[in-house]
């Protein structure tokens, strides 16, 4: 079919079966998984995804028209962001095919939700510091450590796992990238609760937890490209909004304040016009990126300039929000309501994902070409570091 009947097709079939109230706690990740499996079942799911691996075989194209209709809908498939997002898209790329097989249908499918292990109290934004460690048993490792901020951790089945495996070799030199089961015994999830009284986020406790050797991504000691890899996909599933879900009655959002503005006074009107130029902008860029990946140009570090522009726009977006509504953007009867909410967790863009100040120098050296910052620690052995915790 055209694009326009692929268009009109999508619009019908979520009309028909996109959700129209909230579920809680545990009956929303139920009610999420059986909407997964409706929307991979109707054609929706992986919809650029190779089909050898269970997905679509589409382009982008399909893939923006879909996103176009569902913008219309408050869909529920946040708790699945980091597997679509980050974690399948690293399987697909650098998983074996024994991998792929086992994993991405049933990622795409929501029979399983994954979660990403690599931030850690004592790295900061410094990732190749990590200090968890994954020691080689034969066919297995064993492994022990904590990670944090481990968004949707809680639900996950399984988590795509950054350890440290020779602490003799340079920091980003002996790092393997594992897949850990999120149930298995040794694994303590806690959820921690952020300014905006909700638990979007975990530390994970890993204390001798076996993992078996099939499921390492990549080869040994080589953890820090499949790392990259993740990263680089981290940062434009963020910017592109992908399994994000966004609620199409978001208080922050233009069309929200659009209708909530005073738009007859010149000086709100100028700012409205502001943050439609800046949304429209971002949304050309992510099209750009994708239309390139597709041609087979993968987008590499200019992926932290879309991010980047994701977390600026986030936080103009609060701001203004902020500025129009007042004293009742944080005052109010009980709980805080949604402009509050929204507000409070904006912050959250500009650091989830590496901070704006980790993506300015990424693009700075890497886009740019600007000569990099001193860095001393590149070829000295971890063990030697005195990193976090350690020494």
């Amino acid at each position: 079919m055209n694009l326009d009947e692929y268009r009109r097709a999508a619009r019908a079939w979520l009309l028909e079966n996109a959700p129209t109230g909230d579920a809680a706690g545990e009956d929303a990740v139920s009610h999420a998984k059986d909407f997964m499996a409706r929307l991979y079942d109707a054609g929706y799911s992986g919809i650029t995804w190779p089909e050898r691996w269970g997905g679509q075989g589409l382009t982008q194209a399909e893939e923006r028209a879909f996103a176009a209709e569902a913008r219309h809908f408050s869909l529920p498939t946040y708790v699945f962001s980091i597997g679509l997002g980050m974690t399948g898209p690293t399987l697909v790329d650098r998983g074996t095919d024994e991998q792929r097989e086992r994993f991405v249908r049933p990622l795409l499918r929501g029979e399983e939700i994954w979660c990403q292990l690599f931030s850690e109290p004592g790295a900061g934004s410094d990732v190749a510091a990590l200090q968890t460690r994954a020691v080689r048993d034969g066919d297995r490792w064993i492994v022990n450590g904590q990670k944090v901020w481990t968004s949707v951790a809680q639900h996950a089945d399984w988590g795509l796992l950054l350890t440290r495996t020779d602490p003799e070799a340079p920091k980003h030199r002996g790092l393997t990238m594992l897949v850990v089961g999120m149930r298995d015994p040794g694994v303590t999830v806690r959820p921690l609760k952020d300014m905006t009284g909700r638990a979007h986020f975990n530390e994970v406790f890993l204390d001798d937890v076996v993992v078996p050797d099939a499921h390492r991504v990549g080869d040994v000691d080589d953890g820090w490209g499949v790392a990259v890899t993740t990263l680089l996909h981290e940062r434009l599933s963020i910017s592109s909004g992908v399994g994000m879900g966004r609620a199409k009655d978001d208080p922050t959002s233009l069309e929200a304040l659009r209708r909530t503005a005073d738009t007859s006074d010149p000086l709100v009107l100028d700012e409205l016009v502001e943050l439609h130029i800046r949304s429209r902008a971002l949304a050309l860029f992510n099209q750009r990126l994708a239309q390139e990946a597709e041609a087979g140009l993968f987008p590499g570090a200019r992926g932290s300039a879309a991010k980047l522009l994701l977390a600026e726009l986030t936080l103009f977006e609060a701001d203004l929000a902020t500025r129009l509504a007042g004293p009742s953007a944080v005052a109010g009867p009980g709980d805080a309501g949604p402009l509050a909410h929204a507000i409070s967790l904006a912050p959250a863009m500009s650091l989830g994902g590496g901070t704006n100040e980790i993506m300015r120098n990424i693009i700075g050296e890497r886009v740019l070409g600007l000569p990099p910052g001193p860095r001393v620690d590149k070829t000295v052995p971890f063990k030697d570091l005195k990193v976090g915790t350690q020494g």
